[in-house]
């Protein structure tokens, strides 16, 4: 379940509603809370990027919630989209939107502490929070004795190690 997978298998057409489909998903929830209710906002804000990270109609996978994360701050704190927006094409041109977007995550709180105070902080906690526990725990389960490895692949990376022959994993960046 990614934008790239379903690009490759249906095109741009199906991608752009999708992607439309959820921004709107992240963004509904804050925009209902609406300005005046900061901390039902924020935590609607990061209960939509949870919900589209953990789905109970997949099994409880799901994506990384960028999407969601996009929609959630261009209602709750438009400054977040547009760093994530920046880290997602920063990334793709080195061709690591996984560290892209791991910096955007790191970054968001500072900033929207700076531009938005607490209220800002909270958003920022709220969406990166749920963004690194899916990066950490991804959709399968570790297996062998590298758990600090795949962990931190997962972190920095969003991608699992690549296994080298004889089962050693290593960077598939290798």
């Amino acid at each position: 379940m990614s934008g790239s997978g379903l690009y490759d298998v249906a095109g741009f057409g199906p991608l752009a509603v999708a992607g439309s489909l959820d921004l709107a998903k992240g963004a509904v929830g804050p925009w209902l809370a609406g300005p005046q209710r900061p901390v039902l906002r924020a935590l609607a804000a990061g209960a939509g990027v949870a919900g589209h990270n953990w789905s109970p109609l997949l099994g409880w996978a799901g994506g990384r919630g960028i999407a969601p994360a996009l929609g959630a701050t261009l209602v709750a704190a438009p400054e977040g989209a547009v760093l994530l927006g920046s880290g997602l094409a920063g990334g793709r041109l080195l061709h690591q939107t996984g560290f892209g977007s791991l910096v955007t995550l790191v970054g968001m709180v500072p900033l929207l502490m700076h531009r938005r105070g607490w209220r800002g902080g909270l958003v920022a906690i709220c969406i990166s929070g749920p963004m690194v526990a899916k990066r950490l725990v991804g959709n399968a389960v570790p297996r062998g004795d590298h758990l600090a490895r795949v962990l931190v692949a997962r972190l920095l990376f969003d991608r699992d190690p690549v296994a080298r022959p004889g089962g050693t994993p290593q960077s598939s960046d290798a």
